[in-house]
This record gives structure tokens, C-alpha cells and sequence, in this order.
């Protein structure tokens, strides 16, 4: 290797080749890195804003299992991550972001762009550090790694200055031989003695339950919650992040419980199942206000069991019997346990359990048959999601934006198998996610089909990456949900104040023609039986395709604070 080879560029390119990056998402900066790392054979995604850039290597970490890498300018470039990272880092998704910095001459004389990039990520990182030394970018890059991926994973932020990226290293790192590049990292079970307690707790219980959240896809312990599902006929509901955590099909299979139980979604007629619960078990769930209801759903009387990475988490809303540790062995350690205890008691429960879960989610799709199967004009979305799920298959991975999409496709899809995925952005749930969530889980996975959900207001947020989409390959299905407005927030303004401001509303937009414009497929849809063939089409396209779907404006999803209230009747 000449000794050009052996700039900081290509020493770091190197270490993340050993970690095992194939792709790093980020525009042109920093460019020494990116002209570097073809020769490890590493991969640009190149977005169009880091906003976006952020949100993709979130998703691909998400799909791959591994830690993802995303770059920034400094300054405004790396401002625009901070977004990204929050969400991130709430959801517990490792990504390591390196952000270009000024050349270290320049530091603190007010150089082009320069800012406090360490105090810029305090909020939305781990881990943050600045590298300055050409010979520690090894040890460096196997810090953020290490962060990211170990314990609660989430972002570690790595500040590099520009011209360090030009220095030459004195010596080579062929001896380092570690690979810390996939999730999690080091796996540690709860306390033995405490996992026989728990087990007790749930072979006694008249009415258990289990609530997983997104933890147990970040654990990736799908498989072991399905098996200690069946084998110790456990009911499982699941968060909205933890949908697809087990098989919806399956009959102890209850669905997503939280703040949209109301009228016209799955669980409604399955509410007693939490709130007769005598004993639940937690597993990687943040117990959030929307997977509570607004902390009203849990019962008081309850004793509760929460197994979750981070101590932090345990106890924080209800107190619990704490199983501190990786999910994945966790239960594989409880049902270890459980199988030295009598299960007489939930084999005899199983049949009526059974028939209760199916009864009541027989009453759910029954209250929203009308508007699954509903032919108006302009659509309801419910009707969207019914086609929609006729064509899923395991394989398939569906993502949303925040706000009525996540709740659109988290009600009305089904999980087919343990480890589905349904990718939300609920971990602070902002706007905008939708379209690079299905960049970035394609990246993850290019032979599965992936799917957006998006209403028009998010979809705003990041046209400019259909460009991307073509530019890089990333072929990709987006049904945007055009109604004009700004849906959740103009419902919820008319039920709190019986009004809404004048922001909610928007000019008509033909965003198929924006896809047009961009080189992708767009198709406008006004018919509710245009909608199937149309995705039967995008499905089968080898390119991304917009479908502009005209919804009705009126059509919101099952939220308990809406419950059908009557200044939604305009």
C-alpha cells in the first residue's frame, strides 16, 4: 500500500471495513472518506439532506442487525442529523455519525462554519467524541462502535477535523483484529434468582399477559418470545414498535394495545385482557404514554415484571419485578424456569383464552368492515390497508411515518411471522421518516419488498429523496395519503378547542407528479378499486413508485381520545 494509502481517510475507511460497513449513508463530506472507501468496498448512499440521511441509516441499522454509519458536514450539515439521532436514540438504534469538523488550525477563530459540534449532540447521543490524532482513529472508531452497540444501543457521535483526514498515520493496524459492527454487542441475562421469580409469578397467574415492545426486534428475540408463547400458552400483545414481535395469527396473539383501542381497531373488544391482567410481563417496553393510554390502561393491581436492557427503564411507571438484561436471553432463561414449574394452570386456561382473543378480534374487524370494504370517494384509508394486507407476505417490510400513518398500518396490517417488520417512528414520533425508513431498511434488505405509508403533510418533509431513490437504485413502494391537511393535528385542535388553526390546511398538491418529475413512477388515485391493481403494479415495477391516493379528510383511526366525539362530525 503506497504511502498515500495510509492518509487518515483511508485508515478509517479501513476500520470500518473491519466492522463490517458495506454502506455509509452521507452526501459529499467528508470527502477524503468517501473517495477512500471504494477500495474497502464500501458503498455511498448519497442523500439529500442529512435530516433524511439520518433517518435511513436508522432503518437499515433496524433491518440489518448491523451498527449503521451516517456523515455530515460541520455546522448546518450536522445540525440537520440532531433530528435523526433523537429518534434514535429514544428507540434504542445504534448508528455511528462522523462529523466533519474544521482543520484544527482553524479551531475557536470563527473558521467557515464552525460550532460547538460536542455540546450540538449532547441530547441525542451516548457517546461523543472528537478525534484530532491521525494514529488514534482506530481506537476512536472502535469507541463509537462499542458505544452504539453495547448495553442500550443508540448513536455515538465521532468529530473528525478535515485536515486529519489527509495526515499520514506512522504506522499500520493490521493486527486489530475486532469486529464490533452488529447488535448487541455483548448480551447479558438478568439475575438467576430473580427469573425464578418471575417464572413463579407467571405459572401462578390467573390472567397473564405479556406486552413487548421494540426492544425485543432490537434484541432480535422474536423467535424465543413466539416459543415461549406457545409452549407456556401466554397471551402477547405488543406496542406499536414491537409489532411483528410475534406471529398476529397466531390464537394467544392479542395485537397492538395502547392509545388506539377505540371504536373501529382489532383490540377494542380485547381491552379486558389488560385491564382484568392479574400479572404482566414487560419486555423491552418503555411503557410510553401512547403505549399506555396516557398511563390509564395498566391496572393498579396488577404485579408486573419488566425485563429490559436498561435499569433505567425498569420501574419508571410501574413498579416491577426488575429482569435486567438482553431480551433474547431473558426469555430463553424464563422459559427455562417456567418449565420447572407446573403449567397445568395455563394449558387449562388455553381453550377459553383462545376463544376470547378470537371472539374479540372477530368484533373488532367487524366494527371496521364498513370502512375496509367501503368504495367512497374521496378513500378511506382503512380500505388502503385492507388491499394492502390481501398482498403481504413475511418478506414484506412496511414502514410508516409518524402521526395517523403508524396507526393506519399498526391497526389494520398483519404480522405473518415472529420478527416481521413494521418500521414506526415512534420513539419520538416526528414527521418526515416515511420515505427514507424505506431507503434505508432497502439498503438492509434489496430483495424484500418494501412499502411507505405517508400522509401528505410528512411526505412534504422529504420529496428531494425520491431523487435519491432513483439515483442509488432503491426501488421502493410510497402510498401517500393526499388529504390536504394536517390530519392528526387538525382533529385534535377541533376536539380540544372545537377548532383548528389555519396551518392545518394545505393547497392541493399532485405529488404523483412530483414523483414524475423526480424520474420515478407516480399514479394518481381517485377510485378506491384503482388502489389494488395500482399496487399490484408498484409491487411488480423496477423502479420506486408514488401512489397520490385522495383521502377523506375526515377519516381518522381509532384513538381513544377521538372515540368517534362529535366535533369530528364537520
Amino acid at each position: 500500500m503506497s504511502k498515500g494509502n495510509r492518509s487518515g481517510a483511508h485508515v478509517m475507511a479501513q476500520a470500518l471495513k473491519r466492522h463490517g460497513v458495506e454502506v455509509i449513508f452521507g452526501q459529499a463530506i467528508p470527502a477524503a472518506l468517501f473517495l477512500a472507501a471504494p477500495h474497502y468496498g464500501i458503498r455511498q448512499i448519497g442523500y439529500r439532506t442529512e435530516n433524511a440521511g439520518a433517518v435511513m441509516a436508522d432503518a437499515y441499522a433496524r433491518i440489518s442487525h448491523k451498527v449503521a454509519v451516517v456523515t455530515a458536514q460541520n455546522g448546518p450539515a450536522a445540525t440537520l442529523l440532531v433530528a435523526g439521532l433523537a429518534e434514535a436514540y429514544k428507540a434504542s438504534i445504534p448508528i455511528v455519525a462522523i462529523v466533519q469538523d474544521v482543520a484544527r488550525p482553524f479551531a475557536d477563530k470563527n473558521a467557515f462554519q464552525e460550532l460547538d459540534h460536542l455540546d450540538l449532540f449532547k441530547g441525542v447521543a451516548k457517546w461523543i467524541k472528537r478525534v484530532a490524532d491521525v494514529n488514534r482513529i482506530d481506537d476512536y472508531i472502535d469507541m463509537a462502535f462499542t458505544a452504539a452497540a453495547s448495553g442500550r444501543p443508540g448513536p455515538a457521535v465521532l468529530i473528525a477535523p478535515i485536515d486529519m483526514f489527509v495526515d499520514t498515520a506512522e504506522s499500520r493496524t493490521e493486527g486489530r483484529m475486532a469486529s464490533l459492527g452488529t447488535f448487541p454487542l455483548d448480551r447479558s441475562g438478568p439475575d438467576p434468582d430473580r427469573i425464578a421469580e418471575a417464572a413463579k409469578l407467571l405459572a401462578s397467574a390467573e390472567r397473564p399477559l405479556i406486552i413487548a415492545g421494540g426492544g425485543v426486534h432490537v434484541s432480535d428475540a422474536a423467535d424465543e418470545l413466539a416459543a415461549l408463547q406457545e409452549r407456556f400458552s401466554i397471551p402477547v400483545a405488543t406496542t406499536v414498535m414491537g409489532k411483528g414481535a410475534v406471529d398476529e395469527g397466531h390464537p394467544l396473539s392479542v395485537g397492538i394495545v395502547g392509545y388506539f383501542m377505540a371504536t373501529r381497531s382489532r383490540t377494542k373488544h380485547l381491552r379486558a385482557l389488560v385491564t382484568e391482567a392479574d400479572v404482566i410481563m414487560l419486555i423491552g417496553n418503555r411503557t410510553n404514554q401512547n403505549g399506555t393510554d396516557s398511563w390509564s390502561l395498566f391496572p393498579k393491581g396488577a404485579k408486573y415484571i419488566h425485563l429490559d436492557v436498561d435499569g433505567q427503564e425498569i420501574g419508571r411507571n410501574y413498579e416491577a419485578l426488575r429482569l435486567v438484561g438482553d431480551a433474547k436471553l431473558g426469555i430463553k432463561a424464563l422459559s427455562a424456569a417456567l418449565d420447572a414449574e407446573d403449567g397445568a394452570k395455563r394449558k387449562a386456561a388455553r381453550p377459553a383464552l383462545e376463544k376470547t382473543i378470537a371472539e374479540g378480534l372477530a368484533k373488532g374487524r367487524q366494527d371496521a368492515a364498513a370502512v375496509e370494504t367501503s368504495n367512497a370517494s374521496p378513500l378511506r384509508p382503512e380500505r388502503l390497508m385492507r388491499d394492502l394486507d390481501s398482498l403481504l407476505t413475511p418478506n414484506h417490510i412496511v414502514v410508516s411515518d409518524a402521526s395517523y400513518s403508524s396507526i393506519w398500518i399498526g391497526n389494520h396490517l398483519t404480522a405473518r411471522k415472529p420478527g416481521m417488520r413494521f418500521l414506526t417512528p415512534r420513539g419520538l414520533a416526528g414527521l418526515g421518516w416515511g420515505l427514507p425508513y424505506a431507503l434505508g431498511a432497502k439498503c438492509a434488505r434489496p430483495d424484500a419488498p418494501v412499502f411507505a405509508l405517508v400522509g401528505d403533510g410528512g411526505f412534504a418533509h422529504v420529496w428531494s429523496e425520491l431523487e435519491t431513490a432513483r439515483r442509488m437504485g432503491l426501488n421502493v413502494v410510497v402510498a401517500v395519503l393526499n388529504n390536504s391537511i394536517l390530519g392528526y393535528e387538525k382533529h385534535a385542535e377541533k376536539v380540544i378547542f372545537n377548532e383548528y388553526s389555519d396551518a392545518c390546511d394545505f393547497t392541493p398538491v399532485d405529488h404523483a407528479a412530483i414523483a414524475r418529475g423526480a424520474g420515478c413512477a407516480g399514479v394518481r388515485i381517485e377510485k378506491a378499486e384503482d388502489f389494488l391493481p395500482a399496487l399490484k403494479a408498484a409491487f411488480a415495477a423496477n423502479t420506486t413508485t408514488v401512489l397520490d391516493v385522495l383521502t377523506d379528510e375526515r377519516a381518522y383511526p381509532p384513538i381513544t381520545m377521538f372515540n368517534d366525539n362529535s366535533a369530528l362530525n364537520y
